[in-house]
């Protein structure tokens, strides 16, 4: 069999990790990006060119990232960083897999709360060891593993804004997930006993 040439492997390669749906950065010891597929690039919303050479709180936008003339890396909480401390385990040879980590981000000027889960694996390539780094927002998932207030009348929920609304409608706008209706035996011999009830024999 014939091998496959160097650049036929590497456009095969790129096409892998942007095949791959959650977003995807290869890194430095820095956490400096080398490569990002698709879906890292659209989460980050920016071009891939805009990111290169970032480390990746200063693409993240991580408000610690401006703590410090450093940067990304140089202000004292990024000393329990989860991305940081596991691009680090990952350079010894290790692998992190989705640890959780809440991430204080920057927003169109607006501070955020984002949980992701962090994945790493190290990569050797030409003589060098870069880390993959995938990320995983778990931010949705996180608030409905909260109480959610619900009416003990009507049963709707209360969300963050304040606003009741019924469960269906909290479920479609915070995890897109559609309801169906149907009934339980309870409910239906509560409400219709002429269809449930046993018929009595003549």
């Amino acid at each position: 069999m014939t091998p496959v040439p160097h650049d036929q492997r590497i456009g095969f390669l790129k096409a892998v990790l942007n095949a791959i749906p959650s977003p995807v950065l290869v890194v430095d010891d820095d956490v400096r990006i080398v490569d990002l597929n698709h879906a890292a690039a659209q989460w980050l919303n920016a071009h891939p060119s805009a990111v290169l050479k970032l480390r990746g709180g200063e693409a993240l936008h991580c408000i610690h990232a401006s703590e410090t003339p450093g940067g990304c890396g140089a202000a004292p909480a990024c000393y329990d960083c989860v991305v940081r401390n596991s691009v680090r385990e990952a350079y010894a040879g290790k692998q992190a897999i989705r640890k959780t980590y809440p991430m204080h981000l920057t927003i169109d000027g607006k501070t955020e709360d984002v949980n992701i889960l962090v994945t790493t694996a190290p990569i050797d390539y030409n003589n060098e060891r870069l880390v993959l780094l995938v990320l995983e927002d778990v931010s949705e998932l996180v608030s409905l593993r909260r109480i959610v207030p619900m009416c003990a009348g009507c049963r709707k929920v209360r969300d963050d804004q304040e606003y009741w609304q019924r469960v269906d409608l909290y479920f479609k706008r915070h995890l897109d997930i559609d309801v169906s209706h149907s009934i339980c035996p309870d409910c239906a011999a509560r409400l219709y006993p002429e269809l449930t009830e046993p018929r009595q024999p003549n």
